[in-house]
């Protein structure tokens, strides 16, 4: 009886120390999601004086909505009005870190991920003739974002391919964050890795 009590309790310690690690929150050096794919569950929404998203699949407003494993930044609410919208983590990063995801542009949208603070900003590049070097940028489809910060200083890729400039300062602890500005913006497979 003793036997299997150690042993239950060696395999429930073992798996809570995996889920840990895979969290990567802990320095795991694993990614963890940021997003789960079907609420707003962990991310923050100042605009709406800071309405509970823990659950919801969208804002109370519209602008924000999850919706086919994607988080859907709309330029408007249902009544037509519009301006910049920002949806944050409740979590604050303050070690360097690798953040991923995927994001689809409809044709004149423009977006931005902001990182502790500062804004990258991201659009539908190619039909805006802008970042020409993105060979690999596809219109009205998945596109690879990748930011890596360490220390104040982020550097980042679309679809393995370097935007210019390619760096920016960042301060040193701040949330993650999605805008939504003009046209319609996709978000999915958020993910993080903190480092130590």
């Amino acid at each position: 009886m003793l036997t299997i009590k150690k042993t239950l309790f060696v395999l429930t310690l073992a798996s809570l120390l995996g889920v840990g690690w895979q969290m990567g929150f802990a320095g795991g050096g694993e990614f963890a999601d940021l997003f789960n794919g079907k609420d707003l569950s962990g991310w923050r929404y100042p605009g709406q004086k800071g309405e509970a998203l823990e659950g919801k699949t969208q804002t109370a407003d519209g602008r924000v909505e999850v919706k086919d494993g994607a988080i859907v930044m709309n330029a408007k609410d249902a009544k037509g009005k519009g301006g910049i919208k920002d949806l944050y983590t409740e979590k604050v990063f303050d070690t360097d870190f690798v953040l991923k995801m995927q994001f689809r542009a409809e044709a004149k949208s423009d977006s931005g991920v902001y990182i502790r603070g500062p804004q990258l900003q991201i659009r539908d590049f190619i039909r805006r003739n802008e970042q020409k070097q993105l060979k690999n940028f596809k219109n009205d489809d998945w596109n690879d974002l990748e930011i890596t910060v360490k220390g104040t200083e982020a550097t980042f890729t679309v679809n393995g391919e370097a935007l210019k400039p390619d760096k920016m300062k960042v301060p040193a602890k701040g949330p993650i964050g999605l805008q939504a500005e003009t046209g319609k913006f996709e978000f999915r497979k958020v993910q993080i890795k903190v480092m130590k």
